[in-house]
């Protein structure tokens, strides 16, 4: 009975995971047993919640320098994101600071809704070219749509786990099985989406006007600030010293972007009081 149990259970894991392949903008081929669109309409539900909280509790900065600093950064970083992925125009683009002091951190939603904490603001201290790496990473998460094939992994893992707890009637061994999806499955999987968001982002900010050398620079702050961080082997990013080497490999290829002449696009974020165009490709609406 139980092996019957086990083999229903395994002929599931089998046919979702045959039928939820698909191959990202970057050309990588991606587990998608959730669809873009729901992980784009759980992101805008997870992200009104907590912004509307963040306000409610006098956390997201109003400071007209500080916005208009992050809104110029990621409008450019925004029009060559839809450039690169045209599709994502229609994106409801938008971008928050929070008011946390204590993290260093950015993130990107499937959808293009964003944040960057005051934490790595002021404890990085990044230059313009700096910031825009942070973000044109962030950026790239969403446009290589790494929100939804994060929530397929853990779905495929949840998988495993039940199928094992099926045929072993095991309570140790389910979650001996857990521990082996996270450390074998989602976490490997996460360093290469990392490295894969790192050349994406460095693509785009350098075709946004931003120079790829920054990208090596904000990594040693980022590395000193952090003091060190867990093996690469447990991270679910590559470890700084790896990605150093790897970002001053890639900044060579990506001069030519960024030492192209024209006028930058710039996206025009709901949050910037409307500027005037510096020249035909200005405005990217």
């Amino acid at each position: 009975m139980r092996c019957r149990a086990f083999a229903s259970a395994a002929a599931v894991i089998v046919v979702a995971l045959a039928a939820g392949c698909a191959t990202n903008v970057a050309g990588r081929k991606q587990l998608m047993l959730v669809s873009e669109s729901t992980a784009i309409a759980q992101s805008k539900q997870a992200y009104v919640q907590t912004m509307s909280k963040l306000s409610a509790e006098g956390k997201l900065v109003t400071d007209p320098k500080v916005l208009k600093r992050v809104d110029t950064i990621t409008g450019r970083l925004i029009a060559q994101a839809i450039l690169y992925r045209p599709d994502t125009k229609s994106w409801e683009w938008s971008v928050q600071v929070i008011d946390d002091p204590k993290t260093v951190n950015a993130w990107c939603m499937a959808g293009g809704r964003m944040a960057i904490y005051t934490g790595l603001i002021q404890k990085i201290d990044p230059t313009d070219d700096e910031l825009a790496q942070v973000m044109g990473h962030e950026i790239s998460h969403a446009l290589l749509n790494h929100t939804a094939e994060r929530m397929s992994m853990a779905m495929a893992a949840q998988l495993g786990v039940v199928a094992t707890g099926v045929a072993t009637d095991s309570a140790t061994k389910m979650l001996g099985a857990e521990a082996l999806a996270q450390v074998g499955l989602l976490l490997p999987n996460s360093r290469e989406s990392e490295s894969e968001a790192d050349k994406i982002g460095m693509e785009i900010a350098a075709k946004a006007g931003y120079d790829p050398r920054a990208a090596v620079t904000l990594w040693k702050k980022m590395e000193k600030a952090g003091g060190g961080g867990p093996p690469q082997f447990l991270s679910t990013h590559p470890s700084p010293g790896n990605r150093q080497q790897t970002l001053a490999a890639l900044a060579p290829t990506m001069m030519r972007y960024y030492e192209a002449p024209g006028v930058r696009p710039v996206y025009q974020l709901a949050t910037t009081p409307p500027a005037k165009p510096a020249g035909p490709k200005a405005a990217v609406q």
